[in-house]
């Protein structure tokens, strides 16, 4: 391997060099890399999550009560199990008036199936709002996919 340093005929014109120097370029990128590195946060691998905070309060002292509604399809309702005539609201409404008088009012779970209008469920919703009814909610909503 031979370098090149001057002309081979002997001429002194001072021929200019076309390579460029790197050097400074290199020291440029080295530079920005290690500052990369050191400015990119470390990946961590932990979830972070809430939890929640320890009481010493007892537990409740018995699960609460469950009133289970059933709506049919064709708007035949059950009460725990106990059919209520269709569109018998006066049934329902006193039924419904005896839970909002509790002090600790029972959970209400409104189970309509898949086929049943709406207004037959709207009723029941509504009734239970008007009444004062404040813990009540709709079940079973896994039919509906």
């Amino acid at each position: 391997m031979g370098m090149n340093v001057g002309n081979a005929s002997g001429d002194e014109d001072g021929d200019v060099m076309v390579d460029i120097n790197t050097t400074p370029l290199i020291d440029v990128m080295l530079v920005l890399l290690i500052m990369f590195i050191i400015t990119i946060p470390i990946q961590t691998h932990a979830v972070k999550m809430n939890m929640p905070v320890p009481n010493n309060a007892p537990p409740p002292p018995k699960p609460p009560e469950i009133v289970r509604i059933d709506v049919d399809f064709d708007g035949t309702i059950g009460w725990n199990g106990e059919i209520i005539q269709a569109g018998d609201r006066g049934a329902v409404e006193q039924r419904l008036m005896a839970i909002a008088a509790m002090a600790d009012q029972p959970e209400v779970h409104l189970r309509p199936n898949k086929l049943v209008t709406y207004k037959h469920v709207a009723m029941i919703m509504a009734t239970a709002q008007r009444l004062g009814v404040t813990k009540i909610g709709i079940v079973g909503n896994e039919q509906f996919l």
